[in-house]
């Protein structure tokens, strides 16, 4: 049976302009109540900038033949046990009859500091993954459950500030040698088709978009391991496997 990517591309495209959208009504509303300090912070932690991946994520399930799906969005039911903490609460949770299919995060980060923020998200996104595996690896999803599918995708503002060459600071060791010259939007490619390679993250999704993609909705991939396509085909390959079974 072939695949059917519930013509993503389009529903990416909304997702960027919604996302966009999003973050400058936040802000214009922070300025207005006089609180601006707080309008880059609150246009980030409004929760509902990604909302258009949400839905591109529910029609890929429903195109592929998983009509008995439970798509987890709301706050209450998105938590699952870790190894090294109670429980994780994810962006969305995919549960048929008690499974789990797949589990998503979808991050953002928009300038002017990308330095600390890097460095957070990486440690971020490595810890939950080895926390929900090793957890999986001890049964807390069900003694003999199939291998759930682990997603993060990543919108990354793209301008000067993201896309310069970054210095690296080597007082006792030198660096790999990849991350020598490379900007915050390359490291980012870095660390998500490592996360692949290293079997932490089924798939990733890295996508460069400008503050102006707001009225087109314009974006980009940085590699063929990390595009969008190579995310939504396999995600949707291992939402058709699980509707087979």
């Amino acid at each position: 049976m072939s695949l059917d990517l519930a013509n993503y591309e389009a529903q990416a495209q909304e997702a960027v302009k919604l996302f966009w959208g999003n973050r400058e009504a936040a802000l214009s509303k922070q300025v207005e109540s006089g609180n601006q300090d707080a309008g880059a912070r609150g246009a980030v932690t409004a929760g509902k900038n990604l909302d258009g991946f949400v839905g591109m994520v529910q029609s890929l399930v429903e195109a592929n033949g998983l009509w008995d799906a439970e798509i987890c969005v709301k706050k209450k039911v998105l938590v699952l046990p870790g190894f090294y903490r109670p429980t994780k609460e994810w962006d969305m949770l995919i549960m048929r009859r008690g499974e789990l299919v797949a589990a998503l995060e979808f991050k953002s980060q928009v300038g002017p500091s990308f330095g600390n923020n890097f460095n957070n998200r990486s440690e971020e996104v490595m810890g939950s993954a080895h926390d929900l595996w090793t957890a999986y690896r001890e049964g807390a999803f069900g003694k003999d459950s199939a291998r759930p599918f682990l997603g993060w995708l990543m919108l990354v503002e793209e301008c000067e500030a993201s896309t310069v060459p970054v210095s690296v600071k080597e007082p006792h060791f030198r660096v790999d040698p990849v991350f020598r010259g490379a900007s915050y939007i390359e490291r980012y490619d870095i660390l998500c088709k490592r996360l692949v390679q290293e079997g932490l993250y089924t798939s990733t999704a890295l996508m460069a978009s400008p503050r102006e993609a707001v009225d087109d909705g314009r974006h980009r991939n940085l590699s063929e391991l990390t595009s969008l396509k190579t995310f939504v085909t396999e995600l949707a390959g291992h939402i058709a496997a699980v509707a087979a079974r």
